[in-house]
């Protein structure tokens, strides 16, 4: 490894290691602020509920082309320059997206939102960089969790803001957020070393060269992809289920039920420590049996919120724990190439994320959350089969 390929560091202070996970959950929020806000949308345009899920589409899509078309670049620019910009750029979109005047003006807004809020993943292979060998996993661990509350909180806050101010209001807030963080970043990042140029062609090549021929990887990033189709088949399945009989729950209600994932988030600040530990794959399966846990739980609680809270908590600890453990793994294969890692990591994760949200509504359809849940609980035991395979081999 050469200086130019990664930052010569002491480590990271708490206090950067803060600013890192708030401005990374600030961008990740912005591809959440308007999913509660759906019906509240249609009415607004006057379409159908079902086209106002198009504002997710467009926004995920968005999102896909920026962590795969952009994050490489962290490997080869200067982030410091690049990460402040980008932030500026999303809130130019997220106030495009607050006055758009019709449906075909807001998507377009939000598409380009998706494209451009990819300023935390170019911040955690940078924290991965600037992190100390000795505290990289308590860091990573530290940022994830930044990210997790984002999606979170960003939910909650979005539809007590609408309540309060309409849904236009929550756009220009994260706007004023988002140019806030993007100063306070560009006066923070330290000087960052000059990076080996690359042509964006052979760098777009190697992300595909990597998934494509190195185990490790692919079998990481199979993981994680699994990991995320349950998340998002356990989350989407939970809007279907609280808003339903017997439960019937307002918008603002599931989104305080969402806050108990919060438990997760802070057990990804405490598992990167595992990683420093020498745990790390140990402590992934530990993750993978709770997540299990939690999910037969939940299928066999159903009508009983204290089981749903419960399952929501174990499931938040369990499937996040892993998540940030697996990405550490990600990011410590080749330190010269962490931007090009996380993109192979978040496109998979995107690839699971759509095939659980998906099949999300077809299992409801089918037979109601016991059979979602047992859905969701076969893939966890594809990513336990993965992982008990593989441990002694491949994740060695």
């Amino acid at each position: 490894m050469t200086s130019s390929s990664t930052p010569q560091t002491g480590g990271m202070t708490r206090g950067a290691v803060l600013l890192f996970a708030i401005a990374g959950g600030a961008a990740v929020g912005n591809l959440y602020w308007a999913q509660p806000l759906l019906g509240t949308i249609a009415d607004a345009f006057d379409i159908p509920t079902s086209s106002a899920g198009l504002v997710v589409t467009v926004t995920q899509i968005g999102y896909a082309l920026g962590v795969f078309f952009l994050v490489p670049l962290g490997d080869v620019v200067n982030r410091k320059r690049v990460i402040p910009i980008l932030m500026v750029l999303a809130a130019v979109f997220l106030t495009a997206t607050g006055l758009a005047p019709t449906f075909s003006l807001l998507l377009a807004a939000l598409a380009l939102l998706g494209v451009t809020t990819v300023a935390g993943q170019f911040l955690t292979p940078l924290a991965g960089d600037l992190a100390s060998d000795d505290q990289r996993g308590r860091v990573l661990g530290t940022v994830a969790s930044g990210l997790i509350l984002g999606l979170l909180i960003s939910r909650t806050v979005s539809g007590i803001v609408s309540d309060l101010l309409g849904w236009r209001a929550i756009f220009f807030f994260a706007a004023g957020l988002m140019v806030a963080l993007a100063i306070v970043m560009a006066r923070f990042l330290p000087p960052l070393e000059p990076r080996a140029r690359v042509p964006y062609g052979t760098l777009l090549g190697s992300v595909l060269r990597t998934a494509g021929t190195n185990a490790r990887v692919r079998t990481t990033m199979l993981i994680g992809a699994t990991m995320m189709c349950v998340f998002t088949l356990f989350w989407t399945g939970l809007t279907f289920l609280l808003s339903d009989a017997p439960y019937s729950y307002s918008v603002t209600q599931i989104g305080a039920v969402s806050l108990v994932g919060i438990a997760g988030a802070v057990a990804a600040m405490r598992v990167g420590r595992l990683f420093d530990r020498g745990l790390s794959l140990p402590a992934i399966g530990a993750g993978l049996l709770l997540t299990l846990a939690a999910l037969v739980i939940s299928g066999i609680g159903t009508t009983s919120i204290i089981a749903v809270l419960v399952s929501v908590a174990l499931f938040s600890v369990g499937l996040q724990s892993v998540q940030v453990l697996v990405q550490t793994r990600m990011l410590s294969i080749d330190p010269a190439a962490r931007s090009r890692l996380n993109t192979v990591f978040i496109v998979g994760n995107f690839i699971g994320g759509a095939i659980g949200s998906t099949l999300a509504g077809v299992f409801w359809e089918v037979g109601g959350w016991p059979v979602l849940m047992f859905a969701a609980a076969t893939v966890v035991g594809v990513a336990l089969t993965i992982w008990a395979t593989q441990r002694t081999r491949t994740l060695a």
